[in-house]
Formats: C-alpha cells, sequence, structure tokens
C-alpha cells in the first residue's frame, strides 16, 4: 500500500469521528436499551421508574402514601409525601442535586453507601431515563419548608431550580411528566396496566397506600391499593377465584443483617403451581437463588414431615418436587442491599446467599407449621401423594407411547402436513381450527415452511385436568409430539421444530373460545413458549368486498366501513358485493394464502404475558370451575366483544 494511500485511509477513523453523545442524549438515540422497547410496554415503564423511586423512599421509612394520576392530556402525574430531592448543591457537579439526579445518567442514592439501603427501579438510571423520553417534565421537591421547582424538556434543563412556595413541614416529590411522541409509538396510557403493576407493588409492601386515578374524558375512575398484610394478601387475591384445601395462608418473614425473606403460601385444588418471586420488588421471571432455595426446602420439608408423621410409609417413595407444588399458590419476596441480576431479561436473582438464607428459613418456619398444624398437614400431604400417582400414571402413558412408535419411520402426528425446511427458525405451524380450513391451508401453504396441523373440535380445558388425562388426549398428544420440545419436566426449547407456532381458528365465539382453550394449554404447561415469543395468533378476514376485478379483504368493522366508503365513492351506482366470512372454511386455498397465511400481506398477533400474575388469575377465571367470577368477567368486559349476530 502507498504511503498517499495509507494516509487517506486514515483519515477516514480519526478522533473527530468518535461520536461522543452528551447528558442524556445516548437514551434518547437508544431508548430501547435502558426501557427494554418503545412499544406500549416502554411507555408503562416509564411510570414504574418514578413510582419505583417513591417505593425506595417508602422501603427507607420515609414515604407512606403514593399518588399517580393519568391526566386528562395523558400525561403523568406521582406526587409521595417521602423526604423530596435534594436540593442543595452538589459539590462535584455543583449544581442543584435535583438537577443531577434529573439529568445525569447513573446519579442518584442507590450507589455504594447512597441514601438507599434496598431499591428496585433501574438501578439508579430511572428518573433521568424518564426526563430523557418526555417531551417536558416538572420536577418538585418538597422540604426546607420550601417548594423548589424545575421543568425540563427532552432531557434538557428548560428553566433554573426556583423556589415557587411553601410547604410548611410536609416534605415530599411531585413529578409530572409527557412522554415523547417521537420516540413512542403510541403514547395512550391503559389504565388496567398500570393498575396491574401499582397494586403488586402495594402487596409487596405492606402499608404502603398507592391511589391511581384517571382524569381523561369518559375514562374517570379512581382506585387505592393498601394492604396491611402484605403479601398475605397477595395470595387470598391470586386464589380468589380458586378453591383452597386448607384455612391458612402460610406465612413466615426473617431478616438477617442488610436482608430480608417473605414468604406466603396456600395449596388449592387446582392442577398448576404458581409461585411468583420478586427481589427488591422485581418481578424475577427467570427465578434465581431465593426460588431454588424455596423449592428445595419445600420438598424436603414435606417428605420429612411425611415420614416423621406416618402419612408417607415406608414402602412410599418420596414425595417429587412437582407434586408438591400442584395447586400451589406462592409468594417468595426478598430484599437485600446489593442484588445480582443475570439472565436473558436481567431478571434472575444471582445472590448465592439468599439460597442459603431462604431455604434455612423455609425450613423451619414452614416445619413448625405443618407440626402445628396437623389436619392441614395432612391435607395437603394427601393432595402431593395424589398428584404423585397422576404423575406416575402420565409417566406410564408416555412411555406405552413411546414403545408403540419405536419401529415407526417417524413418530409424527398422521395429521401433520409437515414442512421441508429443517431449520426451526425458518419454519411455522398453523393449528387449524376444522378438518374444511385444514384442507385449504394444506393446498394453499408454502410447503417448503409451512406445516399444518387441523384439529378437530375443542381440545381438552386443561385447567381442569391433571396430567394424566391431559395426555389421554390424541389431539393434545399430537400437538406435543409436532412440537417437539416435550413437556414439564421433559420440555426442552431448544428441541422447538418451529418457531412460530400460529394458532389460526374462526373469527366469532366459538374460534375465540378455541383460541382460549389452546392458549390455556401452552400458559399451563410450556410457557416458555409464550416467553420467548414462539406464540402467534393468525387473523383471519372478516369480509370480503368485491366490484368487478377489485377484490379488498378487511378485518374489522372499522375497517369494512372505511372501505366500503372509499368503494362507493370510487364505483359510484356499482354494486359492491359483501361477503361476510362465519368461518375459515369457507374460505378457498388461494384466499386463505392471501389474506391469513401470506407472510408478505397476512397480519399475525404475538402472544405476550407482561403480567404473569393477572395472566393466571384470567385463565382461572375464564377456564376454571367457578362460574359467578366468569360471569362477571364476561359482565364487565362485554362492552368490548365485537357481536356476530
Amino acid at each position: 500500500m502507498s504511503d498517499e494511500k495509507e494516509k487517506d485511509q486514515n483519515k477516514k477513523y480519526d478522533a473527530g469521528q468518535i461520536q461522543v453523545l452528551e447528558g442524556l442524549d445516548p437514551v434518547r438515540k437508544r431508548p430501547g436499551m435502558y426501557i427494554g422497547s418503545t412499544s406500549a410496554r416502554g411507555l408503562h415503564h416509564l411510570v414504574y421508574e418514578i413510582v419505583d423511586n417513591s417505593v425506595d423512599e417508602a422501603l427507607a421509612g420515609y414515604c407512606r402514601n403514593i399518588n399517580v394520576t393519568i391526566k386528562e392530556d395523558n400525561s403523568i402525574d406521582v406526587l409521595d409525601d417521602g423526604r423530596g430531592m435534594p436540593v442543595d448543591e452538589h459539590p462535584k457537579m455543583h449544581k442543584p442535586a435535583m438537577e443531577v439526579i434529573m439529568t445525569v445518567l447513573h446519579a442518584g442514592g442507590k450507589f455504594g453507601e447512597g441514601g438507599y439501603k434496598v431499591s428496585g427501579g433501574l438501578h439508579g438510571v430511572g428518573a433521568s431515563v424518564v426526563n430523557a423520553l418526555s417531551e417536558s417534565m416538572t420536577v418538585e421537591s418538597m422540604r426546607n419548608g420550601h417548594i423548589y421547582r424545575q421543568t425540563y424538556s427532552r432531557g434538557k434543563v428548560t428553566s433554573e431550580m426556583t423556589i415557587v412556595g411553601d410547604c410548611g413541614n410536609k416534605t415530599g416529590c411531585h413529578v409530572i411528566f409527557k412522554p415523547d411522541t417521537e420516540i413512542f409509538d403510541d403514547t395512550v396510557y391503559s389504565f388496567d396496566t398500570l393498575q396491574a403493576r401499582l397494586r403488586e407493588m402495594a402487596f409487596l409492601n405492606k402499608g404502603i397506600k398507592i391511589s391511581l386515578e384517571d382524569e381523561r374524558a369518559g375514562k374517570k375512575k379512581k382506585e387505592v391499593y393498601h394492604y396491611e398484610g402484605g403479601i398475605k394478601e397477595f395470595v387470598a387475591f391470586q386464589n380468589k377465584h380458586k378453591t383452597p384445601i386448607h384455612n391458612s395462608i402460610i406465612y413466615f418473614e426473617a431478616q438477617k443483617k442488610d436482608r430480608e425473606v417473605e414468604i406466603a403460601m396456600q395449596w388449592t385444588d387446582a392442577y398448576s403451581e404458581n409461585i411468583y418471586s420478586y427481589a427488591n420488588n422485581i418481578n424475577t421471571i427467570e427465578g434465581g437463588a431465593h426460588l431454588v432455595g424455596f423449592k428445595a426446602a419445600l420438598t424436603k420439608v414435606f417428605n420429612d414431615y411425611g415420614r416423621k408423621s406416618k402419612i408417607l410409609k415406608d414402602k412410599d417413595p418420596d414425595i417429587e418436587g412437582d407434586d408438591i407444588r400442584e395447586g400451589l399458590t406462592a409468594i417468595v419476596s426478598v430484599k437485600l442491599t446489593e442484588p445480582q441480576f443475570e439472565g436473558q431479561t436481567k431478571t434472575k436473582l444471582g445472590n448465592a446467599d439468599m439460597r442459603t438464607l431462604v431455604d434455612q428459613v423455609t425450613k423451619e418456619d414452614l416445619m413448625a407449621f405443618l407440626e402445628e398444624n396437623p389436619s392441614q398437614a395432612k391435607i395437603i400431604v394427601d393432595k402431593c401423594v395424589r398428584a404423585g400417582r397422576a404423575r406416575e400414571a402420565a409417566r406410564k402413558a408416555r412411555d406405552l407411547a413411546r414403545r408403540k412408535t419405536a419401529l415407526d419411520s417417524t413418530s409424527l402426528p398422521g395429521k401433520l402436513a409437515d414442512c421441508s425446511e429443517k431449520d426451526p427458525a425458518l419454519c411455522e405451524i398453523f393449528i387449524v381450527e376444522g378438518d374444511s380450513a385444514g384442507g385449504s391451508a394444506k393446498e394453499g401453504r408454502d410447503r417448503k415452511t409451512q406445516a399444518i396441523l387441523p384439529l378437530r373440535g375443542k381440545i381438552l380445558n386443561v385447567e381442569k385436568a391433571r396430567l394424566d388425562k391431559m395426555l389421554a388426549s390424541d389431539t393434545i398428544k399430537d400437538m406435543i409430539t409436532a412440537f417437539g420440545c416435550g413437556i414439564g419436566n421433559e420440555f426442552n426449547v431448544e428441541k422447538l421444530r418451529y418457531h412460530k407456532i400460529i394458532i389460526m381458528s374462526d373469527a366469532d365465539v366459538d374460534g375465540a373460545h378455541i383460541r382460549t382453550l389452546m392458549l390455556t394449554l401452552l400458559f399451563r404447561h410450556m410457557p416458555k413458549l409464550i416467553e420467548d415469543g414462539y406464540v402467534y395468533a393468525a387473523q383471519p378476514p372478516l369480509f370480503r368486498c368485491t366490484v368487478g376485478k377489485d377484490m379488498r379483504y378487511t378485518y374489522s368493522d372499522a375497517e369494512q366501513e372505511k372501505t366500503l366508503a372509499e368503494m362507493t365513492k370510487q364505483y359510484p351506482g356499482k354494486k359492491i358485493d359483501i361477503q361476510r366470512y362465519k368461518g375459515l372454511g369457507e374460505m378457498d386455498a388461494q384466499q386463505l394464502w392471501d389474506t391469513t397465511m401470506d407472510p408478505a400481506q397476512r397480519t399475525l398477533v404475538q402472544i405476550t404475558i407482561d403480567d404473569v400474575a393477572r395472566a393466571d388469575q384470567i385463565f382461572t377465571t375464564l377456564m376454571g370451575d367457578k362460574v359467578p367470577p366468569r360471569k362477571k368477567f364476561i359482565e364487565e368486559n362485554a362492552q368490548y366483544a365485537e357481536l356476530d349476530f
């Protein structure tokens, strides 16, 4: 290379080309790194970050009331009665501490020997991130008898901090922000979404009172969340549509130096386990050390108690963990000064010492409860034993099925029309309602990447069935076999044969029911498929509008009205032929491909679960044994249904 060419190339990469993002510019440049996404999930996360700061004040012992308001213009107002933000000059930055907190990343009282022993949120970056992603923000700090105010826009200071009034002996912090339309896809807040998280925070921090008010026209409402019983009331709330098999909610707590453990649990007659773990109020959806310690202690305690009380005979095998946890609703909440989060979503607790502490506390206190309440203990142990027998029956059924197919050239179900592609990332499977639609789907599909598994009728409601009964269903066995990833203890997501599982059912009430039955199966027995984003719902059209060769499909009543108006204007005096699809079976192979299966034109809805506790309650309500809660749910949500007469 000549010296001249080398000099030219060197010019292409020098100090001048190193981009320096100042202040909060990195947040605006890559918002997803800080709040996860710019979708509805990220939008609501802004509120949680501000509320988390108020909750941290409560954990420190200085705040009792937190008021959250959705204002008429869809801005958010958060007011607490904590100590208020510091307003004196920061020794290094030479700016008011409040301004530093709101405009500098990683500035706050949550680091080292700062102002908080325990804190959640984004580890101190929360307030400044919310500021960076808001088109306007006003912050008021009430302390020293004065109200200090400063305003910002998109992370920049728009007014200096000034005293705007007196507050007497009151203290607290007041934050008003409006999310930036330049950042977020949609800036309309959902009351229900905020409600779920704020109620959860109130459960996890007994004694705190959190109010949520909606001031928007047509949506006005207010709710207050205040639970002196804390996570005991959380368990009762989760079980309100279930049938507990024993009276008491088992509860214990312990504190050791700077670590706290709080656990509440109760067994019901349900067949699924629902254990929710938290660290510093953060939902550790991937579990971690505290959950491992809890499960290990649970298994040991029940086997030790079963032997000691003679409920388990010498010839009886030990009760397995899965059997003990059947029907269990439990909350495991820990608080510690330096949480170490790991895992794919940074929601797995890695502190090994928390495993030891939770294990120790659970062994001591749970054994004490069982010994002091022998009648309740016997009911629980008996249920565990029955669960074990059902599990053993299910295992034998699986083994028998394996032996039957051992000599087959393939063990895939006969109804499955598989695709030729072998890379799961490129493959998708349509679970199709009805043989007629299944036939059209098989004929119209892309055979290289699209597999079709038709369903005949409605599948078993697994909310009301144990594993052995579930595995006796040929339809469910076909799905499990087709997916290839197993179920229960044998589940391995890496063996999944299709990275898109698409539920394709009719756009009517029966279709919705079938879709719900399918989702209940996946949520209860293969939840990681939903968590990892592999599950979708197809969106078949409701109408076809035709004038001559101009054919248009519409997917909602609103879209249909708009399309008819456009076609009436475009083809004055001509008749518009309208076909209302009652089911997938009414479409031929080409129509099904054009509207619902063609990746270039179709619409898929990805099934996600942001709030597992709320999802559990909804599935219990819709698919469980109790009729009154289901009736109430339908009455409250009927206004959102699209009726087909």
